[in-house]
């Protein structure tokens, strides 16, 4: 047997509230979005004035990071390099900019998604939330 980390309810709390206090103090409205290693959304919160397509987004690209145990964006650039029969991988919708996985010793435990701004500040939003884990 195989013992491995998980997400708690406190370190999505924790992941939560630094994602939305780096999108505050930038004045950037976006949805953000925990899920576990399985991607399977643990908590969303959709800030005021963001787009309601966000809301669809954001989980999407925290499941992709989490399934690919890599950031989302990696895809994206794979398909805008040319390799567009990526398009029809199965399961993986969310391949824009802006997942990022939450590894903990080397293992994926969980991933941030995040939509609303520009892919490049969706993804530092995600990073400031991960990195309040320590």
């Amino acid at each position: 047997m195989i013992s491995k980390m998980m997400l708690e309810a406190a370190d999505v709390a924790k992941i939560l509230a630094a994602a939305h206090a780096e999108a505050v103090k930038n004045a950037w409205p976006v949805t953000i979005a925990v899920c576990d290693e399985g991607g399977h959304l643990l908590a969303l919160t959709r800030l005021d004035g963001v787009a309601p397509i966000s809301a669809y987004i954001a989980p999407e690209k925290a499941r992709c990071a989490a399934l690919g145990r890599r950031d989302s964006g990696v895809y994206e650039k794979m398909i805008n390099e040319g390799r567009a029969s990526f398009l029809s991988a199965p399961v993986l919708q969310g391949m824009l900019e802006g997942g990022v996985p939450i590894t903990i010793d080397g293992h994926v435990v969980g991933a941030v998604g995040v939509s609303g701004v520009k892919s490049t500040e969706d993804a530092q939003i995600a990073r400031a939330g991960i990195a309040a884990l320590g």
